[in-house]
């Protein structure tokens, strides 16, 4: 049959922009569109969006087949730092219990170190600051394809919409090969050998790469060349001549888009300084038929402790990731596991400061500072109401011990906010100086932060330095100097302060949460886990039981018991496991009603939720609901889930309609309300 794909993708399986078909839009087509949503069952209701809690994984579709993916879109609100880089995306075919893509979120559309910026390609585009995430990457499948994500991260989000627009075909030809995308990071690269984008085996084509560099050292890191070996050759059947002419740019990397190429982030040559860049290989896909491996050198200029230079090509040390994309036939096996979550960040220890909580020692200077609640969907801001040139904000923060540390700043950008230079304990804040590089190299500039954009976006990840800090007190000031010429204001808003020990990231948990997440493990050792004294294991543990109903409901007693470990993750992450098993895990009753009561937001949402999944069978549990959803100051999204359970009993919970009825007038919890209220009166 003719595989109807789209333009762009006759191109990426056809091997270029001259075999386009433009006729292809008016053919007659063969097949049937649908689309998986996080859309609301209830069409009366605006709720369209799931708000996975730390480890759980949420499936995004779930077809049958023969069919192919088309387009992925989705959205997500946040306020965790790096959350791009802790979602991971996953993409299973034909019942395979290996996944065929394994990717950070942020990374696989195209933007690496957990940030959010724009890109406009062919197969990926990130629209509203970043935010809109589009992958037009033609997925093609020929019994089944399944879609996850899952927050590996530590705090709950807000909100995670998304759309899967799928086709389903009579039949795909022999030669239509599987998509692939795989993630790999060396948090430093290791010296001695080349950094491997991809090492796999089968029969395919390779089509594209992301590639993400942190700079652990000053000076120009990208004189790197790319080699892929083909079918075992021992010499590369392709050779590069440095890094930046791989992604088709010359002379350095500096932010750009394009259809094949592009460079999302580009933040100088100093030291700290980040970079991705992509390549598609929609007109250069590289073939092979037994195996395929691509490499890169890291090396580039170095410098001497005096600044002058050691050498124009030497081995650096700088922080390399990737995610390498193919096609292949069936389903590559055999790829290294990416690590797990907050391992995935630049340096794995970073804590979040939340300097809104500490107003009381923030001082302020020709301005007014002041709390700004729920800026952006659970984000506060600490605002500085500016008066002019010269408005400074002091923010104190700890450090618990001494090092050296990544510092950066996540900061609000709005249409009436002002340039801000950045003092550290009174001195400016400043990268390397200004050393010797390759000629036209991007080095950057000064530390300055213009807060300017066309609209109120919270909020953009800012590295400051990697000062030597010591234990105690420090204090980060944001001085005024000026506005942009189209700003309304002076203003300035903060949202948090991250510091991180520079540091290689430790593996969570370590080969032991591995295995409990992807090997074989017996019932005895599952229970021994969750007895762990790391948490990381115990979460890997009942993170297991919510993808194996069997094990959830053998280990049932041991999941009502994981309803009070001293780990919030792992709390909720139990009552993620009872909500999948419904009616069977009324036996935990007791422990989901004293989840409602649970210091963690996530934990009551969920317990609310695994309540609603048994439906009649919670009828003990309406006191305890009612209670809930009176709860003062507590959470819209934990009142929604309250509402369901409580629609769920049914006509049983008529006593519960007046407090329904107080929930109603909540705007972002009036849907729920209604639909609860209908089931409770059976209208």
């Amino acid at each position: 049959m003719r595989f109807p794909f789209f333009v762009v993708s006759l191109c990426a399986l056809s091997g270029g922009a001259a075999a386009q078909d433009w006729l292809d839009l008016a053919r007659l087509k063969d097949y049937a569109a649908f689309r998986a949503s996080s859309n609301n069952p209830n069409l009366l209701s605006n709720d369209d969006s799931l708000r996975p809690i730390p480890g759980e994984t949420v499936v995004l579709a779930d077809l049958e087949g023969p069919g192919v993916v088309t387009h992925i879109w989705l959205t997500v609100a946040s306020n965790e730092y790096g959350w791009p880089r802790l979602f991971r995306l996953r993409v299973y075919y034909d019942g395979s219990a290996t996944p065929s893509v394994d990717a950070p979120v942020g990374d696989f559309f195209a933007v690496g170190h957990g940030v959010e910026r724009t890109v406009e390609s062919l197969l990926i585009r990130d629209s509203s600051s970043g935010r809109s995430r589009n992958s037009y990457w033609p997925m093609p499948f020929r019994k089944h394809c399944r879609i996850t994500i899952t927050n590996e991260g530590r705090r709950r989000s807000s909100n995670l919409y998304y759309h899967v627009d799928w086709r389903k075909v009579p039949a795909l030809a022999a030669d239509i090969g599987y998509f692939h995308a795989w993630y790999r990071q060396e948090l430093p690269a290791r010296m001695g050998r080349h950094y491997t984008i991809l090492d796999v085996a089968g029969r395919g084509h390779y089509a594209g790469t992301v590639f993400s560099v942190i700079q652990k050292e000053p000076g120009w890191f990208g004189e790197g060349d790319e080699f892929f070996f083909v079918d075992g050759a021992p010499k590369a059947s392709i050779e590069g001549t440095g890094t930046e002419d791989y992604f088709n740019d010359a002379w350095s990397l500096r932010v750009a888009n394009g259809p094949y190429t592009g460079v999302p982030v580009a933040e100088g040559t100093g030291e700290s300084s980040r970079m991705t860049a992509y390549r598609w290989h929609v007109a250069d896909p590289v073939p092979f038929r037994r195996s395929l491996k691509l490499e890169i050198e890291h090396a580039g200029w170095t410098y001497n402790a005096d600044g002058s230079v050691r050498s124009g090509f030497e081995e650096r040390a700088d922080l390399f990731s990737s995610v390498a994309f193919w096609y292949q036939q069936g389903i590559a096996q055999g790829l290294p596991v990416p690590p797990y979550g907050v391992a995935r960040l630049p340096h794995g220890n970073a804590r979040q400061i939340e300097v809104e909580q500490d107003i009381a020692r923030v001082k302020a200077a020709r301005g007014k500072a002041s709390v700004q609640k729920e800026v952006f969907w659970s984000r506060d801001l600490l605002f500085l109401e500016a008066e002019g040139p010269g408005a400074r904000l002091d923010v104190p923060f700890d450090v618990e011990s001494d090092g050296r540390y990544e510092l950066l700043a996540q900061v609000a950008h709005a249409p009436d906010y002002g340039i801000y230079s950045v003092l550290l304990d009174g001195k400016p804040v400043q990268a390397a100086g200004d050393l010797e590089h390759e000629p036209g190299a991007n080095i950057g500039g000064a530390t300055l932060i213009n807060a300017w954009h066309t609209e109120l976006y919270v909020a953009e990840d800012h590295v400051l330095a990697w000062p030597r800090l010591t234990k105690g007190q420090h204090v980060l000031s944001f001085v005024c100097q000026a506005k942009d010429e189209r700003s309304g204001g002076y203003h300035f808003g903060l949202d948090t302060v991250v510091p991180a020990r520079v540091a290689s990231p430790e593996a969570a948990g370590g080969d032991k949460a591995e295995r409990l997440r992807t090997g074989s493990v017996t019932d005895a050792e599952w229970i021994a886990a969750l007895q762990d004294a790391d948490s990381f294991v115990r979460a890997a543990a009942v993170w297991r039981a919510t993808q194996h109903a069997r094990l959830a409901g053998r280990g049932l007693k041991q999941l009502e018991q994981a309803m009070s470990d001293r780990s919030a993750e792992v709390r909720g992450l139990a009552a993620v496991a009872l909500r999948g098993l419904g009616a069977p895990a009324a036996p935990a009753l007791p422990a989901l009603i004293a989840g409602l009561k649970d210091a963690d937001s996530g934990v009551r949402m969920m317990s609310a939720n695994a309540l609603a999944a048994l439906g009649p069978a919670a009828a003990p549990a309406l006191d305890a609901l009612i209670a809930a959803a009176g709860a003062e100051g507590e959470h819209v999204q934990v009142l929604r889930s309250v509402a369901d359970a409580l629609g769920a009993l049914g006509p049983a919970a008529a006593q519960a309609v007046p407090a329904l009825r107080q929930l109603r007038k909540v705007p972002r919890v009036q849907w729920n309300a209604e639909a609860a209220i209908a089931k409770i009166e059976e209208r």
